[in-house]
């Protein structure tokens, strides 16, 4: 019997936040592949691994893949189709496969890139929803992201100062993800933007979770990766 390739949503960092459903589904997969990047010593760095691990899931059905650092994604694609054809002949030989994702792996997910070869190639696929790190930060701060008819708009770390301030200035909720690739964007319009309150996070799901809504604080951070930005009217 053959089942689909399951992708597996992790949610953001707390193995707690992960769904019952997709518990399930990694305990009983023959095969756990998982991204991680290479850290010094040769160190697996991986936060989806982290998770795992706090989830008890046996160290030999877990398989890493090493994504490289740099922005240019053309290495990082190779990785995926490899991932993809190793899922694919695992799925032949009936194995059950998951593919594990942080956050919510529909919602900026780049495991989508192993999803796409899959349903290309007339794989079945499945995908187990989870809770993405920004409506975990507003739980985290005790805030409504956004209440009753209010809109809301999420950007990508590509947004400009531009972009954001129009948004902002039509009255609506932002979120900004992958915060620390436009650091510089940010800053800017928190300057020159009145009437709003800045919510920042750091490391969601975490014990060195960190949350505040004051600007100057926020102006002397340096954003890191696991960063993000809810910003309210």
């Amino acid at each position: 019997m053959k089942h689909p390739v399951t992708f597996v949503s992790l949610g953001p960092g707390d193995p707690e936040l992960i769904t019952l459903k997709g518990l399930k589904a990694l305990q009983q997969a023959d095969c756990i592949f998982y991204p991680a990047t290479a850290g010094p010593n040769h160190r697996v760095v991986s936060r989806a691994g982290d998770i795992l691990k706090a989830l008890g899931m046996p160290s030999d059905a877990l398989q890493p893949f090493f994504l490289p650092m740099s922005k240019g994604r053309e290495t990082a694609k190779l990785v995926y189709a490899q991932i993809a054809l190793r899922s694919i002949a695992l799925h032949e030989e009936g194995k059950k496969v998951a593919i594990a994702a942080e956050g919510d792996a529909g919602f900026y997910s780049s495991s989508h890139y192993i999803y796409d070869d899959l349903t290309e190639r007339r794989i079945p696929v499945t995908t187990i929803a989870g809770i993405p790190a920004f409506i975990a930060s507003g739980a985290l701060a005790g805030i409504h992201v956004v209440k009753q008819e209010e809109p809301l708009t999420v950007f990508p770390g590509t947004v400009s100062a531009e972009e954001l301030r129009a948004t902002l200035q039509e009255g609506k909720t932002a979120v900004i993800m992958k915060l620390s690739q436009c650091e510089a964007a940010v800053k800017v319009c928190m300057r020159q933007t009145a009437g709003h309150v800045w919510h920042y996070f750091e490391n969601v799901g975490l014990e060195s979770a960190f949350y505040t809504a004051d600007c100057g604080v926020i102006e002397g951070k340096r954003f890191p990766y696991f960063s993000l930005m809810v910003i309210k009217p």
